[in-house]
């Protein structure tokens, strides 16, 4: 396989890892509002006891961490150095020689954001587990089955 065809394989995958992320993030960040407005209709009707409110507002905290790391996951970057800001600025000639010249340094700029991504990814699931645990415990001590 010659260089230039890996180099397009490696972009085309590291566009793709980009994409499995976005798609997670917004099947998670749907998820997680659902639970927090579920959460919160079911706690404003309800009168709830102290044990509950300890175990139930940190859970409902961490929710709301996990959607500002979702959110914060698929802001876009118009900083960037390579891709869409780049290519705004260019012609369609100056385009075809920065890709052309340039693909390598695109893998690196895109797997960075891709691992970035990933990462807000990983810790929000990390918060919604937590979070969903807490307010398990919470909707327990209310029915009566914990403490």
């Amino acid at each position: 396989m010659s260089a230039a065809r890996s180099l397009t394989a490696a972009h085309a995958e590291v566009k793709a890892e980009i994409t499995r992320t976005d798609t997670k993030t917004g099947l998670l960040l749907a998820f997680v509002g659902a639970v927090l407005a579920g959460a919160w209709t079911v706690a404003r009707d309800l009168p709830l006891t102290l044990p509950a409110y300890v175990a139930g507002v940190p859970g409902m905290v961490l929710l709301v961490a996990a959607a500002g790391m979702l959110l914060r996951s698929t802001r876009p970057n118009l900083r960037g150095r390579h891709g869409f800001p780049l290519w705004a600025t260019l012609t369609a000639e100056e385009i075809t020689a920065a890709v052309a010249t340039d693909l390598a340094a695109d893998i690196a700029g895109l797997s960075r954001l891709a691992v970035a991504k990933f990462t807000c990814l990983r810790r929000a699931v990390d918060l919604t587990l937590t979070g969903g645990a807490l307010l398990i415990l919470a909707a327990l001590i209310m029915t009566g089955g914990a403490l």
